[in-house]
């Protein structure tokens, strides 16, 4: 699922803390903040939390569009080594972060970040570089071309590896998965299913959640959307079989392709944040 966010600006809070939002795709587009929530019994910082939950998809988007940016490069099958290292990778995501949203991770101590995601910002960029790390042997495979070393695939590993280190779920999903491990849950099912029903672009969504067996959660969802790159893969005609073997999709350029989603347990929050890592 190679697709974009759509994207626009928009204060976050009363602090001077903008995203600024111009991605260098296939096309600029502008990707809407989340609404702001005002439940006063959350008993945590609420824009701490937004900002947050916004931040990480933003860096994980970043990765995807880097992975992109490369792949004429990971997909030469004339070279060997590449120069594609976690460290390239992780200047360039640094420096799309920035453009992006302000926010530079190489002097994070003068940034005006929320404590939230100024530990957990790094522990996503950290376990970004190891997805890109243990795909070097691919990448680096010289007589092979298509390597299916995506955005997609790189997003759906390095979310894995955060969720797996943090209390912080993050996913990349779709309701037609190609890779069951991208199948949305019953919460993102549903909104998936309501996005593509309606015209146009939608809005990202955000909202806490009370759950007896889980307190009081906040998840957010980001849709992505088929470019014209993607529809080599994904594009017409439906059933006939792409590059990576998977029969495409039918679908068309500026199709709903799925969403990035976000789920911080707020009320563990509240009332351990020491106990956020695993």
């Amino acid at each position: 699922m190679n697709s974009r966010i759509i994207r626009r600006s928009r204060k976050l809070s009363h602090i001077a803390f903008i995203i600024m939002l111009a991605v260098e795709f296939s096309l600029v587009g502008l990707f809407p903040s989340p609404p702001r929530m005002t439940e006063a019994s959350v008993n945590v910082d609420v824009t701490e939390v937004e900002q947050s939950a916004y931040l990480l998809v933003m860096l994980l988007d970043s990765g995807r569009i880097v992975v992109d940016r490369n792949q004429t490069l990971i997909n030469d099958r004339r070279l060997g080594d590449k120069g594609f290292t976690p460290e390239v990778f992780e200047n360039q995501v640094i420096e799309e972060l920035r453009v992006r949203t302000g926010v530079d991770m190489r002097s994070f101590g003068e940034a005006i970040v929320p404590s939230l995601a100024r530990r957990f910002l790094p522990i996503l960029m950290q376990v970004s570089k190891e997805t890109v790390a243990s795909a070097q042997l691919v990448i680096n495979q010289r007589g092979i071309g298509y390597k299916n070393f995506i955005p997609a695939s790189f997003a759906r590993l390095a979310a894995s590896r955060f969720s797996s280190k943090s209390q912080i779920i993050l996913k990349q999903v779709a309701l037609h998965p190609r890779n069951p491990k991208n199948t949305p849950d019953v919460y993102e099912e549903k909104m998936l299913s309501r996005w593509i029903n309606q015209s146009g672009r939608v809005q990202p969504h955000s909202e806490y959640i009370e759950a007896a067996e889980t307190g009081k959660i906040f998840r957010m969802m980001v849709p992505l959307y088929y470019e014209k790159a993607c529809l080599e893969c994904h594009g017409t005609p439906a059933g006939m079989l792409d590059i990576s073997g998977y029969p495409r999709e039918g679908s068309r350029e500026g199709d709903l392709a799925g969403a990035i989603s976000v789920l911080i347990p707020v009320s563990r929050l509240a009332e351990a944040p020491d106990r956020m890592l695993k």
